[in-house]
């Protein structure tokens, strides 16, 4: 296994009009497999992805310098430096971060990269499966795409 320093990754650009982010997959440079590790720096007055939680992975948020808030199971909580977040695959696990402050919010992600996944985002009823690639992972997906709940169809329509 490499020894990577973040310092010799280039910064990935993540900006589709409804989100401005940076980030350094740092697990994929140093060759992990199973876990994911990346380096987010998340700029002042912009929220990550839309809240949501993840049926087949686990999460952890570590920041590492900046401040601002994270929704946690429905409930927004301050982030400092130093602070760490578990966040168990399921319902429980359901997070979003917003930077509310003046600067920027640098943390680390790390996750386990298990596929199939089913990635659900409650506040818009919908979810995402992921086949082949993990959330977060670069691989080539067989199947991926988001739906709405509510679109659930009798197992036999169709035949």
């Amino acid at each position: 296994m490499p020894l990577v320093n973040e310092d010799d990754l280039d910064w990935t650009d993540v900006d589709d009009g409804e989100m401005r982010v940076r980030r350094k997959q740092l697990g994929e440079a140093a060759g992990s497999e199973d876990l994911g590790c990346s380096l987010y720096e998340l700029p002042a007055g912009e929220a990550s992805w839309p809240y949501h939680y993840h049926t087949a992975n686990e999460e952890a948020l570590y920041v590492l310098s900046g401040s601002g808030m994270v929704r946690l199971a429905g409930e927004s909580r301050p982030l400092s430096a130093g602070d760490y977040v578990a966040l168990p695959a399921g319902e429980s696990g359901g997070h979003r971060v917003v930077n509310d402050s003046e600067g920027p919010l640098r943390y680390l992600v790390v996750s386990t990269m298990n596929e199939p996944e089913v990635t659900v985002y409650p506040d818009s009823e919908k979810f995402g499966v992921f086949v082949g690639a993990a959330p977060g992972g670069r691989g080539v997906r067989s199947l991926d795409g988001y739906y709405r709940i509510d679109d659930d169809v009798d197992y036999w329509e169709g035949k």
